[in-house]
């Protein structure tokens, strides 16, 4: 009788958590989120793809609030990306920890960073005393696939991935990433298309191998199955997928694409599930990116586990509301992002400004662009900055931009032509640039430039005396979508900065941003 009053109380629990929980716990570009626990304290990672730093980690004690507290990869020498796509870089980080040591272990796609070695695998891990860093140099990895994942089992590292579409086991040295045994095939999913992020963890005497399948879209789904040994045969779950929006349930909530998830335990014994999933805006269209959800567990002994029993996810609790106001007064903190590994010369804190010294290549061309960003991570959003143009040549511009990929993004400009300025609105969309407005300004070469969104139009304007402010023009948020521009990300807005020449030998048109001001609404 104790304990099936007990297990009535859990599922209360559960079910009362679960409508209260403050979904999504990451909004915004953060996808495939990996999670760790170490006593009371919870590690968690995203992937990051072309953008610099990457692999944002993140720390909770109560898995619903949490504090970035640095980037995995910080370093060049960490962290190649030179010409990536947001189809590109940085995938599906795995964080574990074992016996005094945190690993990190990802892919960076298209960019393998080692020379004189077999180019199939772009997988490695780093490691790490402290979470916050500094983490070590990339260790190499001979098992390919993408989505990697390490499992700890006494003195043996095992390690899986997915090459040729198939869940692959192999145990390596921890220390020095050399494979110790052949890779051999386990499991390749229930049939759903790309059978991928796998996770390995042990409970009442079975190996459970989770995965996603369906591809990060609608059909996207977290399966299950498991094993007396390590190696297989695995047998699935009867009742998988074990979650999924893709169904009667789920179909008609904006958040879709449930799936790649990752399973922590908390001290209190409790389990829990972190998994991205987007939220679709102006009908079928996310621009946000995919983002990190979380929800409870009921994995009763021997048996398989049950996902917010049954049910779908929603946002009925959400976040609170941030301001975030930067007067550049001390260096940049972890959450500004660059596109690729950035040329520091083009970045300088001066006097309480920004300066950004202007890229002959534009945003479009993709080659480590004068950029830098925050993740959007509300619909309803405010943005403010002021911008002077100096030292400027024919053609020179800088100001916001609304960043999604280089075939996809807004920019707002202040541009000089011939010494007079103009604020102009285009938009970049695959290999398409259009002129959506433009005014000209008084020739004091700086204006005060605001973004605002509702979640389903960006709107700008501009004021060129930072109190009253004209509307520019404004752009269809959808345009910017997954669906529509492309990419594996979310879109990130920032501050840029275009040369039109190269004619400077000895230095470089610049802007200066007196400030940046982000606020949800």
């Amino acid at each position: 009788m104790k304990r099936l009053l007990f297990l009535l109380a859990t599922s209360v629990f559960c079910l009362a958590t679960a409508a209260q929980l403050r979904n999504p716990i990451l909004p915004g570009f953060h996808p495939d989120p990996s999670v760790c626990r170490v006593d009371g304290d919870f590690y968690l990672v995203n992937s990051s793809f072309q953008y610099f730093p990457g692999v944002p980690i993140y720390h909770s004690t109560d898995l619903e609030h949490w504090q970035q507290i640095g980037n995995v990869l910080s370093r060049p020498s960490q962290l190649q990306l030179k010409g990536a796509t947001s189809w590109q870089g940085i995938y599906a980080p795995t964080i574990r920890y074992h016996a005094g040591t945190y690993y990190m272990i990802t892919t960076n796609v298209g960019h393998n960073g080692r020379t004189g070695r077999n180019a199939d695998s772009e997988n490695f891990m780093v490691t790490a005393k402290n979470p916050a860093g500094p983490w070590s140099d990339p260790i190499w990895l001979q098992q390919g696939g993408i989505d990697p994942s390490l499992y700890f089992e006494g003195n043996k590292c095992y390690m899986v991935s997915n090459p040729d579409n198939t869940i692959t086991l192999c145990e390596i040295d921890a220390k020095t990433g050399r494979q110790l045994t052949k890779s051999r095939p386990i499991w390749q999913g229930t049939g759903g298309r790309y059978p991928e992020g796998p996770h390995i963890y042990k409970k009442d005497g079975y190996y459970y191998l989770l995965i996603s399948e369906g591809g990060t879209e609608l059909a996207h789904s977290l399966t299950m199955a498991r094993s007396k040994n390590i190696y297989g045969p695995y047998t699935p779950n009867p009742q998988n997928p074990i979650f999924t929006h893709c169904s009667r349930k789920g179909q008609y909530s904006q958040i879709q694409g449930t799936g790649h998830g990752d399973l922590v335990q908390k001290q209190d014994g409790s389990w829990w599930l972190v998994m991205l999933a987007y939220r679709n805006f102006n009908g079928s269209y996310h621009h946000l990116g995919r983002e990190t959800y979380l929800a409870p567990v009921e994995w009763k002994a021997g048996e398989w586990p049950v996902v917010n029993g049954g049910n779908p996810i929603d946002t009925a609790a959400t976040a609170q509301k941030r301001r975030l106001h930067y007067d550049f007064t001390k260096p940049l903190g972890p959450e500004w992002l660059h596109i690729q590994e950035p040329d520091t010369e083009a970045y300088e804190l001066k006097d309480g400004r920004l300066r950004l010294f202007g890229s002959i290549l534009s945003m479009k061309e993709n080659k480590q662009p004068t950029f830098v960003g925050l993740r959007q991570e509300s619909a309803n959003i405010c943005v403010d900055t002021k911008v002077t143009l100096l030292d400027g040549e024919n053609g020179d511009q800088a100001g916001l931009c609304v960043y999604q990929i280089n075939d996809g993004f807004a920019q707002m400009n202040l541009q000089n032509r011939r010494g007079s300025h103009y604020v102009h609105l285009c938009l970049q969309l695959k290999d398409n640039l259009f002129t959506m407005a433009e005014q000209s300004v008084p020739a004091t070469a700086q204006v005060w430039m605001r973004l605002k969104s509702d979640g389903e139009k960006y709107y700008f304007s501009y004021s060129t005396d930072g109190k009253s402010y004209e509307q520019l023009g404004a752009i269809e948020c959808l345009l910017l979508s997954t669906e529509v521009a492309g990419g594996f990300t979310g879109v990130i807005v920032g501050m840029h900065s275009h040369m039109a020449s190269s004619k400077f030998q000895t230095g470089r048109s610049f802007a200066d941003f007196d400030f940046f001001d982000y606020q949800e609404n």
